[in-house]
């Protein structure tokens, strides 16, 4: 497959041009991405608005994908999430469509910022069963809830699979969303590799009308990497606002290392990746085998990750990251009831036999009993707008009930709010702050 946006900077660097542009290293090996570091030069392109050898990539990538049209982004899935949402409203728009979206409550805080700066309205889908990271909607819950919505929202969001590694049915969602004549929209930034298994489980294969992926996290892309992917007759409708989203929320100086990464990407994804994946993914199942023949108690159908609930083996995550850590293994994510690893065919077999051996020398201890609270639906007093720009104050979470929290920040990984900015702070909420250490909050000034 063609590399465009490699071969022009390939060419650019091999000329040994004099650099009288930005960016101010001019080329000089200071971390060693330096040379391929450019700027919006002749015969470059410009990300906000593509006509070239950016335009071309993207082409590319959309075939591999399957999408009428795929956008970069070097601002990670953050801006794609913002940039999709952003054309949804203005499908809305086009379409005589109510801008709100039905979204499951697990999203990433790129979702409730995005409605913060966007000021569509949402209605939330909590799942009785679930907690805060991973929900297991099923395509009966949603029809049920649209069924009694009186008007209609423009799109069900959903994130799949989830920060656990749990992957909802995509295909079951995009029937009831196509009954009901709403989008779908997926979050898929864990699931980019999903394409090239030996079952197409891609969401754009199963029927999503947009979907963003992270090809940094799950593909062998630079940090920031990222795609947004848009049906055929979708793109029809908001292709004309695909440059106005691209402005909205893109820098005007976009990595180009990573542009060259996602370049490059679309040239190794058309080779043997697959053969590759599907081989190494016999490793994880046996890996996956053997923890629970342990006695490890694993969440989540996601073929590349590993997640651990470990208190039924008489730790917390952070304890079993700990020992890990002091056995040369870095995880992805712990807190006191999981252990998120994330393996890619880059790992090798040498990774999954390290994780197997020192995970099998820990001693099974009596369970830990105690567990996270439950996400109860809480009162809406204000839209994310509102709440995101009124004058607030910082309190201690003992006496922040009854007031409405106001801030988007969010500790990342995982990104996952325990409250949403406009929503009263009941009773759970402070249980929820307490249990992940969280001493104080934002509220709205009275």
């Amino acid at each position: 497959m063609e590399t465009p946006i490699c071969d022009f900077i390939d060419s650019y660097v091999k000329r040994g041009t004099v650099r009288l542009h930005m960016p101010g290293h001019k080329g000089k090996t200071f971390i060693g991405a330096e040379k391929y570091d450019v700027t919006e030069i002749r015969g470059a392109d410009v990300l906000s608005c593509p006509k070239g050898i950016i335009a071309k990539s993207e082409k590319n990538a959309a075939a591999t994908f399957g999408a009428a049209q795929t956008v970069y982004s070097t601002e990670g899935s953050t801006a794609s999430i913002k940039a999709m949402l952003y054309l949804a409203c203005a499908y809305a728009k086009e379409t005589g469509k109510n801008e709100v979206i039905l979204a499951a409550r697990n999203v990433h805080k790129a979702f409730c910022d995005a409605a913060a700066l966007l000021g569509f309205g949402i209605k939330w889908l909590y799942d009785e069963g679930g907690d805060l990271l991973s929900y297991s909607l099923t395509a009966q819950t949603l029809e049920k809830k649209l069924s009694s919505m009186p008007v209609l929202p423009v799109a069900v969001y959903v994130t799949s699979p989830d920060y656990l590694g749990c992957v909802m049915d995509i295909k079951a969602f995009s029937a009831v969303c196509k009954k009901f004549g709403v989008l779908l929209l997926v979050d898929n930034a864990h699931g980019a590799y999903l394409k090239f298994l030996e079952e197409d489980i891609h969401p754009m294969t199963l029927g999503a009308d947009m979907c963003v992926d992270s090809a940094h996290k799950t593909l062998p892309c630079l940090t920031g990497g990222s795609y947004l992917h848009i049906k055929n007759g979708v793109n029809e409708v908001i292709g004309g606002y695909l440059d106005t989203a691209r402005s909205l929320f893109y820098s005007t100086s976009p990595s180009w290392p990573i542009l060259y990464s996602l370049d490059k990407l679309n040239s190794y994804l058309a080779g043997d990746y697959g053969e590759r994946l599907n081989r190494y993914v016999l490793h994880i199942d046996k890996l996956k085998a053997f923890l629970s023949g342990s006695g490890y108690d694993l969440k989540g159908s996601e073929k590349l990750k590993v997640t651990l609930c470990p208190k039924s083996y008489g730790y917390t995550g952070e304890e079993i990251s700990d020992i890990l850590y002091n056995s040369g293994v870095e995880v992805e994510f712990a807190d006191k009831d999981h252990v998120v690893m994330m393996f890619t065919p880059e790992n090798g077999t040498k990774a999954v036999f390290t994780l197997k051996k020192v995970l099998a020398k820990i001693e099974k201890k009596k369970p830990i009993s105690a567990a996270a609270p439950g996400l109860s639906p809480r009162k809406g007093v204000l839209s994310p707008r509102q709440a995101v720009l009124s004058l607030s104050e910082e309190i201690a979470v003992n006496d922040a009930i009854g007031r409405v929290f106001a801030s988007s920040a969010v500790a990342c990984p995982p990104a996952v709010p325990l409250i949403v900015a406009g929503e009263e702070i009941d009773e759970n909420a402070v249980g929820l702050f307490k249990y992940y250490g969280v001493e104080k909050c934002r509220v709205v000034k009275k």
